[in-house]
């Protein structure tokens, strides 16, 4: 059987920054349109979790039995990353976890080593990034942050082949066209002549390559997508291939920006978003050379149906986020912080111990009179009984608020502090922390749902403490 991408799913933050907040702000910079920002609460991990969750969901038939992640930011180094997103989304321990991470092009080798890796298993692949540059720069004002999950592997009647890979080809050179050493803030990037210069032949050489090995040319070509962070190349890229017109696939950069190493596959997102069977669909990355793959989709893409388009997901962003907390979110901006003592620092003997609770967001229920417990107890506060109870993920319910406070006291990096205490379809009540949501507009009866995030970062330990938030359901 072939193997190919048997599901997908895409995540784009909440909020936009009007990228004409900056010129206002700094006097230059800025521009048209919105890019997404990534909330206080997330980062590569947090992303990469919420869009695992919508690949899956929307692939209920495959379970990995490998999980790569690639990103430019990883939260930690000398850590594997992706064991978090592994236990919040409730993988066998049986599953290797792993990174890719250090520049947009892993995630290119990420993808190709998943979809060319033999034998039955799936390989779920997630490219995530949280763009940012320094103030007034081009990577401020054209980055963009999110994350894409790729499920690939051999087809099966319950998942089968939506898009298979053709032929491929890459063009290698060393060249300085973009760099950050460990522990700066922002890239740094060469003058932009030298590297249209050095990525056009490239990605010519790499195009022309993987379309004599798919066996087909140009003309034949019904969806395009480049992807790279350097802009004007790519831009004269999409121009010289030869491309119809109308196979070119939006890049979202005026609504989403540039998402770096999770671009790639949200471009290719939006294309099988928009692909009709036995169409083939053209993928060009420039990162540190260049690669280009050709895909062509199957007849099982008619009844494949994502979590999310990426259109949905970019016209449905909150914009006018202030450029005061975007700086500060970034790290750009330090803000005196609440009166109130930090966070404790979280321990790792009872994170391995709560692995479940903690990062998969999974109960219990009561064998005895089915309540639903959160967090998981050994003594049911309904009936009493003891040591009777069954693991109930909660993580995909839905709920709806009860009743819920707005702390403009508690610590919080970006207040206020918006408490709820929500009843989740089918039982069980939590109090819990909202995100995503303006406080002015959160309301008894909301209905909302559970999100990976990260609560903080402890100050002495540089350790991330993650758990579960909700938001109000998008849409």
């Amino acid at each position: 059987m072939s193997r190919g991408v048997l599901g997908y799913g895409v995540y784009v933050p909440y909020w936009r920054l009007d990228r004409s907040a900056i010129g206002a702000a700094l006097g230059s910079g800025g521009g048209r349109g919105t890019r997404s920002v990534a909330s206080y609460d997330e980062d590569s991990t947090s992303m990469a979790v919420e869009a695992g969750r919508a690949a899956l969901g929307a692939t209920p038939g495959v379970r990995p039995d490998q999980l790569w992640l690639s990103t430019t930011v990883p939260a930690y180094a000398d850590k594997t990353n992706a064991v978090g997103v592994h236990a919040a989304l409730r993988l066998d321990h049986s599953v290797l976890a792993a990174d890719m991470a250090g520049s947009v092009r892993s995630g290119v080798a990420a993808t190709l080593a998943g979809v060319r890796q033999g034998g039955p298993g799936a390989t779920l692949v997630v490219t995530s990034d949280v763009r940012t540059g320094l103030p007034s720069s081009a990577d401020e004002r054209d980055g963009g942050d999110g994350a894409v999950a790729v499920l690939l592997g051999e087809g099966t009647p319950e998942a089968p082949v939506i898009c298979e890979l053709l032929g491929r080809a890459s063009a290698t050179t060393e060249f300085l066209d973009r760099w950050r050493t460990p522990g700066e803030p922002a890239s740094r990037t060469w003058e932009d002549r030298f590297g249209e210069h050095a990525y056009v032949p490239l990605a010519e050489a790499a195009v022309t390559d993987a379309l004599k090995a798919a066996g087909i040319t140009i003309d034949e070509v019904d969806h395009l997508v480049v992807a790279g962070l350097h802009a004007r190349a790519v831009g004269v890229v999409r121009a010289r291939i030869g491309a119809r017109k109308e196979a070119l696939v939006d890049d979202f950069v005026s609504t989403i920006g540039n998402t770096g190493a999770a671009a790639p596959n949200l471009l290719l997102a939006s294309a099988l978003d928009r692909a009709a069977p036995a169409q083939t669909i053209l993928q060009v990355v420039l990162a540190d050379g260049a690669d280009a793959l050709v895909w062509r989709t199957t007849e099982a893409l008619v009844a494949y149906r994502p979590t999310a388009t990426v259109a949905e997901l970019a016209s449905s962003g909150r914009g006018g986020l202030p450029y005061t907390d975007f700086l500060t979110w970034r790290g750009f901006l330090d803000r005196d912080p609440p009166r109130r003592p930090d966070p404790e620092r979280p321990m790792a003997p009872p994170g391995l111990r709560n692995e479940s609770w903690k990062y998969a967001f999974v109960g219990n229920r009561c064998l005895a009179c089915s309540a639903i417990t959160l967090p998981p107890q050994r003594v049911c506060p309904k009936c009493r009984t003891v040591d009777r109870f069954e693991a109930i993920p909660m993580a995909d319910r839905r709920a709806t608020i009860v009743t819920y406070t707005i702390d403009r006291l508690a610590y919080s990096p970006s207040p206020p502090l918006v408490a709820a205490i929500i009843d989740f379809d089918g039982g069980g009540r939590f109090n819990v922390e909202l995100t995503d949501c303006v406080a002015a507009e959160v309301a008894i009866g909301q209905r909302v749902e559970m999100t990976f995030r990260r609560l903080y970062t402890s100050p002495l330990g540089t350790v991330h403490n993650y758990f579960w938030k909700a938001r109000p359901i998008r849409g």
